[in-house]
């Protein structure tokens, strides 16, 4: 635009500002009718932060809490009454006038996403390879029912199990560490993962016994080979077909000492087994 009494030129620059919102969730009102000696409808359900508006059509009615939350007192028509929930839970009510008019309010939470823990195979837990067991999961909803447990190792899904027991059966498992983990999902599709539980699988050395001893007429002492967190029983026997067990041990190394603290005068045998993997 040209000034005349200056000769100049003046540009001017609209700015717009767009501001840019996210959606917004508002509150919804649910209507329900006092009628002649009833609520219609006579249950309704709602989300935390609606609203129940009663309207009433019979005369001489209330909309009173059972839980003394709310209390419309005794109306007739055209009257009105509007209360809003702010809390998740089952609200029944009645009319004061009477009392066998009945109804009631359930307000739904935002839903909560199940919780799931492995109790099976413990934490830290060592098998012999090649394993074969079962992985379980305690999986439970608070608002709703678990659809699906998924078991995980590491990134590579080993199975799914869609309803308790959460029981999954692995096979022939090579030696390795495996981090296990589960991932419930609920009716309404939340999901949620349970804490990593480590599992080691060895390859199981051979038992030598060595270092043999004898301490006393009744104590005898001697070392094995073993792989740390594997069980072991320790047999005697007097003869190779007489043996019996006398002690089992999860091994803390990869060297056990062990010493029969009842050991028989005469000539006794002793072997070490390796125990089968747990279930």
């Amino acid at each position: 635009m040209m000034n005349p009494a200056h000769g100049r030129m003046w540009c001017f620059v609209a700015v717009v500002i767009l501001l840019r919102f996210g959606p917004i969730c508002l509150a919804s009102t649910t209507n329900v009718t006092v009628e002649s000696f009833d609520f219609s409808p006579p249950a309704v359900s709602i989300n935390i932060n609606d609203s129940v508006k009663w309207t009433w059509t019979g005369a001489f009615h209330s909309t009173t809490s059972s839980s003394q939350v709310w209390d419309s007192g005794i109306q007739s028509p055209p009257a009105t009454f509007t209360f809003a929930f702010t809390s998740a839970g089952d609200f029944p009510y009645f009319c004061t006038a009477h009392t066998f008019m009945t109804a009631s309010v359930t307000v739904v939470g935002p839903n909560q996403p199940p919780s799931v823990t492995i109790t099976n195979p413990a934490n830290g837990a060592v098998f012999a390879a090649p394993w074969t067991g079962t992985l379980h999961a305690d999986a439970t909803d608070g608002d709703g029912s678990v659809t699906n447990v998924q078991f995980f190792n590491g990134l590579v899904s080993l199975g799914q199990v869609a309803s308790p027991p959460f029981d999954l059966g692995v096979t022939n498992l090579a030696a390795g560490t495996y981090n296990l983990k589960a991932v419930a999902s609920d009716n309404a599709g939340a999901t949620n993962a349970s804490a990593i539980v480590t599992a080691t699988v060895v390859n199981p050395i051979s038992i030598v016994l060595t270092n043999p001893l004898r301490l006393s007429d009744t104590q005898f002492k001697f070392t094995y080979t073993a792989n740390p967190g594997l069980s072991y029983a320790v047999d005697r026997g007097t003869t190779l077909s007489d043996f019996a067990g006398i002690v089992t041990n999860l091994a803390t190394g990869s060297s056990i000492s062990f010493t029969d603290v009842v050991a028989s005068g005469s000539q006794s045998l002793y072997r070490v087994r390796r125990l089968p993997n747990p279930e």
